[in-house]
């Protein structure tokens, strides 16, 4: 799916992954925690090969945040728990602040005791999301790959699968992903002045939002 692929983060940077549908974005973060291993050439953090280390400790490392996030049946207190299960319930409520969603659990008739249902359905979309924040703010992993720009990206090494590229502006670097190649990277800004893939996606959207 990729190919002749070379690309370096910085320790703390925020580099966002932009393209057409499947040109590679997605493909391209799943390598970082292993959920795919490259058929050639290497992922390294701090310049460890990542098929050298153990899954556990290389998921203890990296926080992932998707569109569809994916709860349990169970309260809500548990599934931030999930983030670290050692954690207790004084650290639990911390991390929905961070998250921004202890202000909705408490307004609830039982709280961080709420039954979520099964895969979440009894909470809004925006509410599984932050849920899933939560988890993230609790696990404190240093290495994040989110599907939007938030402020938990704040002091972490950062990979946002863009959809809506209004909300990446910010981002250290763009990278432009199409045919499983990196054909353009640079801040917003540079790629405007450019005037190729990155220039034309954000004016459709642009066009899609004013209609």
């Amino acid at each position: 799916v990729l190919e002749h692929v070379t690309l370096h983060v910085r320790p703390g940077e925020t580099v966002a992954v932009v393209g057409p549908s499947g040109g590679g974005k997605s493909t391209l973060c799943r390598l970082i925690p292993r959920f795919y291993d490259v058929t050639s050439g290497r992922i390294c953090i701090d310049g460890q090969d990542v098929r050298s280390v153990t899954q556990e400790s290389l998921h203890h490392a990296i926080g992932v945040v998707q569109q569809d996030v994916f709860l349990f049946a169970d309260t809500i207190a548990n599934n931030i728990r999930y983030g670290r299960p050692d954690a207790t319930m004084e650290e639990i409520r911390e991390a929905a602040r961070q998250a921004e969603i202890y202000d909705d659990i408490m307004a609830m008739p039982d709280g961080f005791d709420t039954y979520v249902g099964e895969r979440g359905t009894l909470l809004s979309g925006g509410q599984k999301q932050r849920v899933s924040i939560a988890r993230i703010f609790l696990k404190n992993p240093p290495i994040l790959i989110l599907d939007a720009l938030d402020h938990l990206a704040e002091g972490r090494t950062t990979l946002i699968i863009a959809h809506r590229l209004s909300t990446i502006r910010s981002a250290s670097r763009i990278l432009v992903v199409a045919d499983g190649r990196i054909c353009e990277q640079g801040t917003h800004e540079e790629l405007m002045r450019l005037g190729g893939l990155y220039a034309t996606l954000r004016s459709t959207q642009d066009l899609s939002s004013a209609e």
